[in-house]
């Protein structure tokens, strides 16, 4: 039941939706802004309706918890720098009891699937979902097929399995790539039996509020973007462009579209 009211806190009008935004770059690539911006950017995303923020720990003392209000705060596990050796690599650097101790609703890792380093990663995962089952806590799996054994890390037989390695490790929802083709992205969330969250895709890629379209279309549960929030000019009206269409009835013509293709396959 204790899991089910923190989960219910990740999705700010309770229709099982979700728009997280993600702000744990700063480990893996460095400041998201400058220091002076930080708290501007807090008021901006929450002012916009997102479901959530993910942060690392220590971030989460730079936070003023007025400032969060109904969005809800996940803190982020999992580690790993682009200097490193092998940059798809990630390291556990938190637990969920730490979390918990500083307010999160939830707790976050990060999996690459097809990395050198998947079986650590796969292990953490699992040792982490067994923390949360013992805390009540809600678990975002961040999984991706990512690594020097993977062909097309969109393609969606092989998202469709990454997912499910997700659910049956634990996870309550899963965040990972929209497919190549999207349309596709029906398939993936039907083989898996927890949400399905998307990630916002590179800034060089087309329209965001499209992106986010299409994967509401295709059955998925939300979106987690960070990069095309936190660079964006006008960061509180991204976001509400975007909570407009995560929370949004599904556009019946899309997904007739979609279901149409999937049909004539």
């Amino acid at each position: 039941m204790r899991k089910a009211l923190r989960l219910r806190r990740l999705s700010r009008p309770h229709d099982d939706r979700y728009l997280f935004v993600p702000l744990d770059h700063s480990v893996s690539d460095g400041p998201v802004v400058p220091r002076d911006r930080w708290q501007d950017l807090i008021h901006a995303i929450v002012l916009g309706g997102a479901d959530a923020i993910i942060v690392h720990k220590g971030r989460v003392r730079t936070i003023n918890p007025a400032v969060l209000g109904g969005c809800a705060l996940i803190v982020h596990l999992s580690a790993g720098t682009a200097h490193m050796a092998d940059a798809n690599a990630k390291v556990l650097v938190g637990e969920v009891d730490e979390a918990l101790r500083l307010g999160a609703d939830a707790v976050s890792v990060h999996v690459n699937i097809g990395s050198d380093t998947e079986s650590r990663q796969l292990i953490d995962l699992g040792t982490v979902a067994a923390a949360c089952d013992s805390w009540n806590v809600p678990l975002v799996a961040m999984i991706y097929a990512r690594g020097p054994r993977i062909g097309d890390p969109k393609d969606p037989a092989l998202l469709a399995h990454v997912v499910n390695i997700a659910a049956d490790l634990g996870a309550d929802i899963v965040k990972t790539n929209l497919a190549s083709p999207a349309e596709d992205m029906a398939e993936v969330v039907a083989s898996c039996p927890i949400p399905v969250i998307v990630a916002g895709g590179p800034a060089s890629a087309n329209s965001l509020a499209g992106h986010a379209r299409v994967a509401m279309a295709a059955g998925c549960s939300g979106l987690a973007v960070g990069r095309r929030v936190f660079t964006s000019p006008t960061p509180m009206q991204l976001v509400a462009e975007l909570a407009s269409i995560v929370h949004a009835p599904t556009d019946a013509s899309l997904m007739h579209a979609l279901t149409a293709t999937l049909e004539n396959r």
